[in-house]
């Protein structure tokens, strides 16, 4: 007869679907985190939204395929940043900017290595 207070809890693992999701997502903020590092190593200024705000110039539309995979980063980047600031800012605030990074990180994950499988890098 088993006790209540002695339970065998079985070893439980990742599921193959979580650990490709969680491989998308480092892929994800891995490459936000070196175009926005590699960025900054070419202009001396890091990267940030405002590069949309140069209006109708090449320049511009050049900046938003950059911004897509890029974006991850620089809103973790300005919210620890505006964080440290401002000493005030909401905790709610930090942990919506968090899931949003997160979550655009993983579709930029995803893209890429939906991109990488269908070039045949990937298996």
């Amino acid at each position: 007869m088993h006790g209540g207070c002695c339970r065998v809890y079985e070893r439980s693992s990742m599921s193959p679907d979580a650990l490709n999701s969680l491989f998308e997502l480092c892929i994800g903020f891995a490459l936000a985190g070196a175009l926005a590092s590699g960025y900054q190593a070419l202009v001396q200024r890091p990267a940030g939204f405002a590069l949309l705000k140069q209006g109708a110039v090449p320049q511009a539309f050049a900046a938003v395929p950059f911004l897509v995979f890029a974006a991850p980063f620089i809103i973790m980047r300005n919210t620890l940043v505006g964080r440290r600031i401002e000493q005030q800012r909401r905790f709610q605030f930090v942990m919506m900017a968090t899931v949003l990074a997160g979550f655009w990180s993983l579709m930029s994950g995803t893209f890429i290595v939906m991109t990488l499988q269908a070039v045949g890098v990937l298996a």
